[in-house]
């Protein structure tokens, strides 16, 4: 372990001004809730995170945030610049993020239950948690009247969950001009106070489509049946052979199509999920999927066209790629995970890593060190009706949480 790396923790860890946030983050579990449970009240599927996004803009503004702005997509930003430089500055900075989406449909009801220490409520825990830790960590920054060795951004980020595809997080890679300055990225995604996630698990989503004239089974007999041609493609598939190493997984979810049992569909629609921690093996499942899909349709028209002459028409094609999130790993030799295993080790926390699909997957793959962690607390039914959030020890995450930001904020400054 470098020693630097080990001295520096230590030094952050015994600020006067860290202990001051410290004491905020312990002392006010009232105000970090109520953020939470307003917060979750506010409806926020993929696509329609917009009324959270000002909600959060408001709350940013209101803890003194500065250059707090909403973009293009919905994502919003707040950020505590560093003491002594310029504004104009271009050095290095960290951001911390969590999603403001969740999974539930716009017409949800979402009644927050408070009881003591426990909330319950639809995306309770995924993210409102996330985002009450994102304000907690601000707050606690301000209440101490903290100087920061470099600028620290804060980042509500739309589309993480479900077909949102990461679409916030992917697009401040792809467009903002701060992107291209940030030496850390840490995501509250959750509860928990030891697990973390540091290898994308990747994946690759599809949308198969296949349509033809379609007509009567008995007098239309022979005209090329969609849902034929899609079973036989996806029989193909199914045969591949997936290694246990890299872990890979294929899923057929869902199929759409037809109107009657004597009748021959007009359309079909198959949705199906690759997913693995190998790039490489995403791209063969990829291949393997239009090569069959392309072949059964092939025959499917060669054979209405040998046998019935007189068939309505052939069937056409098509593949839409929904989802696409990239695999790769935070190095171990990173000053990213050697910080988070001393901030752990000091806060007398065990380290789980784990593999998940999360906002890191983006900046990992760009070669940005980030990682995916819970923002403190317990939780449960995730993506159900009936989730949960209890704030017990939460604190002790938010304090790791902050710990580790102020340690690669002193890493981003000597850069």
């Amino acid at each position: 372990m470098n020693f630097r790396s080990s001295n520096r923790v230590t030094e952050v860890a015994s600020k006067r001004a860290v202990h001051s946030a410290f004491a905020w983050l312990h002392g006010n579990p009232k105000t970090i809730m109520d953020w939470q449970a307003e917060l979750t009240a506010i409806p926020a599927p993929p696509f329609g995170e917009a009324a959270r996004g000002r909600w959060l803009a408001e709350q940013f503004q209101a803890i003194g945030l500065q250059d707090v702005r909403i973009d293009a997509l919905g994502n919003v930003f707040g950020s505590w610049p560093a003491a002594g430089l310029p504004a104009a500055s271009t050095g290095p900075v960290v951001v911390l993020s969590a999603h403001l989406d969740t999974v539930f449909p716009a017409e949800t009801p979402l009644q927050p239950k408070v009881d003591g220490e426990r909330l319950e409520a639809p995306g309770a825990c995924d993210n409102g948690a996330g985002l009450a830790g994102l304000l907690a960590i601000a707050k606690a920054i301000s209440a101490a009247d903290m100087e920061l060795p470099a600028p620290l951004i804060f980042l509500g980020n739309v589309g993480e969950e479900g077909e949102g595809n990461l679409r916030g997080v992917r697009h401040f890679y792809q467009q903002d001009p701060l992107a291209s300055r940030v030496s850390a990225h840490l995501i509250l995604d959750g509860a928990g106070e030891e697990a973390v996630v540091t290898r994308a698990l990747g994946s690759r989503r599809f949308r198969v489509s296949i349509s033809g004239p379609g007509g009567h089974s008995f007098s239309d007999a022979g005209t090329p049946n969609p849902i034929a041609a899609l079973s036989t493609a996806l029989a193909s598939v199914a045969q591949t052979q997936l290694p246990t190493e890299p872990r890979t997984t294929m899923n057929f979810g869902t199929i759409q199509g037809g109107a009657s049992v004597n009748a021959i569909p007009e359309k079909v629609v198959a949705a199906i999920d690759f997913r693995s921690t190998s790039s490489e093996e995403l791209t063969r499942l990829e291949k393997i999927l239009r090569h069959a899909v392309e072949e059964a349709v092939l025959k499917s028209n060669l054979a209405a066209k040998n046998n019935f002459p007189r068939h309505r028409g052939p069937l056409g094609f098509q593949i839409e790629e929904i989802g696409d999130r990239p695999a790769a790993q935070l190095s171990a030799d990173s000053p990213l995970y050697r910080s988070l295993l001393l901030v752990d080790r000091h806060l007398g926390l065990r380290t789980e890593p784990m593999l998940g699909s999360t906002d890191a997957n983006i900046p990992l793959s760009l070669g940005v060190p980030a990682l995916s962690m819970g923002a403190g607390g317990d939780g449960g039914g995730a993506h159900t009706l009936g989730e949960w959030y209890s704030a017990q020890n939460r604190d002790l995450g938010l304090k790791r949480v902050l710990l580790l930001t102020l340690t690669m904020l002193e890493e981003a400054a000597e850069r």
